[in-house]
C-alpha cells in the first residue's frame, strides 16, 4: 500500500468510489506533503472524482458516519465534511480558462490530466488513484515527484498563462519556496517579474493571507527577499519597499532598513509564533524613510520614528485589510514603546523609568523585550553580546520593580467614583487632575502603590485645587 493512503479513512473512500463505480485520486497538498514527510496539521484531503463529485462526498459521508454533516458548494461543483482529525473535500475533475480581469475561472467538466494542468504547481499535481485495481498507484503528468527532490517549484504549464490566469499564484510560489525551503525555477521566477503588475487585480485579503504565511515561516525574510526581487513589494506593501537602500554624505551612511527589518523578522522568528509581534517586528522601522534627516555633526537621524510608525499602522492595515482591532492596537503600542527598553538599557536605569514603561506597556512588556533583543543585528559579536548583557540587566530591573510595586496593568489605589464622593462633585476636570497626581506620584516612587496613601494624596491634592472633603479621615485636618 502507497504509505501516503495508509490511513482507515482511504481504505473507506475507496470502497465507496469503487462501488460506484467512479474514478477518484487523492490529489495536491496531502500527497506532497506526505511524500516530503512534513506534517501537515490540519490534515485536509483533497479528493478529485472523475464526475459529480458532490454526490460521491454525499455517499461517503454517510459510509464513514451517517450523522455526518456535509457542506455543499454548488457554485463550486464542491463538498466537504469533517471527520475527527480530518477535513475532506471532493470536488468533480474540471478544466479551467479565464477571463483577463478577473480571478474567477470559467469552469467545464474535464479529465484527470485537465484538473492537474490547472493547478498551481507541479508539486500540487500530484495524484494517487482511490480506486480499488490501481489503489495507491501516482499520476504524474508533469514531474512533481522530481521537482520534489530537486526542491523546486515550477508551473505544470507556461508560468505566463499560469500567472495571468490567477495572479495569486505568484505569491503563492512565493510563500512555498520560502515555507518549504525551495527555489523557484528561472523561468518561473521570471515570469513572475514579467506578470508582477498583474496582482493588481487580487484582492488585499487574499494577499493577506499569503503574507501571513509567510511571515509565519521559519526564515520569513527568504519570502520577503523574493517578493522584493520578484517587483511585486513595490505594488503590494510600497511603504517597505521604501525602505530599501543605503544614502551617504560626507562619507556617512545609514543602514539599509528594508533588511535590517526582515533580519529583525527572522530573529524573533526564532523565538515566537505570535503573528503580530512578528508584523510589529517588520514593521518597527516603518517610518524611518519619512523622518530621515542628515545633521553634519551627528550624521543620520530618524527622530521620532517610532511614533510615526505607530500612526502608519491604521493607514497600512486598513490598505491591507487587516482587522481594525486591539490586534492594530497591540502592533501600534510595541511599535511606540520599541526604543524605550534600548534608552533604558544605555543609561543607568531609575525605578522611575522602569514603573513608567511597566505602566505603558502592561502584559505586552514580554514581548516588547523580545523585539528589542531581536532588533540587535549588528555583526560585531562583542557589541552585540554587550547589548545583550544590559536587556538581561533590563529585565531583571523590570521584575524587582514590578514585584515590589505592582505597577503592570496600573489600577491606581483611588480611583474617579472615590474621589466625586469624596468631594462631592461631579465628573469634570477636578477628578481627572486628581487621578493624575496619584498616578505620578505612584510611578515616580513618591508614594507607594497603596490605598491608604494614595487616598491622603487625593485629599491633599483636593484641597490645593479649592475642594472640600465632606467624607475625610478623621485624622486628615485643613490647615
Amino acid at each position: 500500500m502507497n504509505i501516503c493512503l495508509n490511513d482507515k479513512i482511504f481504505k473507506t473512500l475507496s470502497e465507496v468510489v469503487t462501488s460506484e463505480n467512479v474514478q477518484a485520486y487523492v490529489i495536491g497538498g496531502w500527497v506532497r506533503d506526505c511524500l516530503l514527510k512534513r506534517d501537515h496539521p490540519e490534515k485536509d484531503i483533497d479528493i478529485v472524482v472523475i464526475g459529480n463529485g458532490i454526490e460521491i462526498a454525499r455517499k461517503a459521508a454517510r459510509k464513514i458516519n451517517p450523522e455526518t454533516k456535509i457542506s455543499v458548494f454548488k457554485n463550486f461543483g464542491t463538498a466537504m465534511f469533517r471527520n475527527k482529525e480530518y477535513e475532506i473535500e471532493f470536488v468533480g475533475a474540471r478544466k479551467e480558462s479565464y477571463d483577463r480581469n478577473s480571478r474567477k475561472p470559467i469552469v467545464e467538466n474535464g479529465t484527470l490530466k485537465d484538473d492537474q494542468a490547472r493547478r498551481d504547481f507541479t508539486i500540487n499535481a500530484l495524484a494517487i488513484s482511490l480506486n480499488e485495481e490501481t489503489f495507491g498507484n501516482f499520476l504524474d503528468p508533469f514531474g512533481g515527484v522530481d521537482d520534489l527532490k530537486k526542491k523546486i517549484i515550477r508551473t505544470p504549464l507556461d508560468p505566463d498563462k499560469t500567472f495571468s490566469d490567477d495572479p495569486l499564484r505568484m505569491m503563492r510560489a512565493i510563500r512555498f519556496a520560502c515555507q518549504l525551503n525551495f527555489t523557484i525555477e528561472e523561468n518561473t521566477f521570471n515570469s513572475i517579474k514579467k506578470n508582477a503588475d498583474r496582482i493588481k487585480i487580487v484582492s488585499g485579503e487574499r494577499i493577506v493571507i499569503e503574507l501571513n504565511k509567510i511571515i509565519m515561516c521559519n526564515h520569513p525574510s527568504k519570502g520577503f527577499l523574493l517578493i522584493e526581487k520578484s517587483g511585486l513589494l513595490r505594488i503590494i506593501f510600497p511603504e517597505l519597499d521604501n525602505l530599501k537602500g543605503v544614502e551617504t554624505k560626507e562619507g556617512k551612511a545609514h543602514k539599509d532598513n528594508f533588511h535590517h527589518s526582515i533580519k529583525v523578522l527572522d530573529n524573533i522568528s526564532k523565538r515566537t509564533d505570535n503573528l503580530w509581534l512578528r508584523w510589529a517586528a517588520l514593521l518597527h522601522d516603518i517610518a524611518k524613510p519619512v523622518t530621515k534627516k542628515y545633521l553634519p555633526e551627528t550624521g543620520w537621524s530618524f527622530h521620532g520614528h517610532e511614533f510615526a510608525g505607530s500612526k502608519m499602522i491604521p493607514v497600512i492595515f486598513r490598505k491591507m485589510k487587516f482587522p481594525l482591532n486591539d490586534k492594530m492596537k497591540y502592533v501600534q503600542k510595541i511599535i511606540e514603546l520599541h526604543l524605550r527598553p534600548i534608552a533604558l538599557s544605555q543609561d543607568l536605569v531609575t525605578d522611575s523609568a522602569i514603573r513608567r514603561l511597566l505602566f505603558e506597556a502592561g502584559d505586552d512588556i514580554d514581548d516588547l523585550m523580545l523585539l528589542c533583543e531581536a532588533d540587535i543585528t549588528s555583526k560585531n559579536e562583542e557589541k552585540k553580546t554587550k547589548h545583550l548583557e544590559n536587556f538581561r540587566l533590563v529585565r531583571n530591573k523590570l521584575k524587582e520593580i514590578e514585584e515590589k510595586d505592582a505597577v503592570r496593568n496600573f489600577q491606581p489605589p483611588v480611583d474617579g467614583s472615590e474621589i466625586i464622593t469624596t468631594f462631592g462633585i461631579e465628573p469634570g476636570k477636578n477628578v481627572g487632575l486628581i487621578k493624575n497626581a496619584i498616578r505620578e506620584a505612584i510611578l515616580d516612587g513618591i508614594i507607594p502603590n497603596e490605598h491608604d496613601a494614595a487616598r491622603k494624596l487625593m485629599l491633599e491634592k483636593g484641597v490645593e485645587l479649592g475642594l472640600t472633603p465632606i467624607n475625610a479621615l478623621p485624622e486628615f485636618k485643613i490647615e
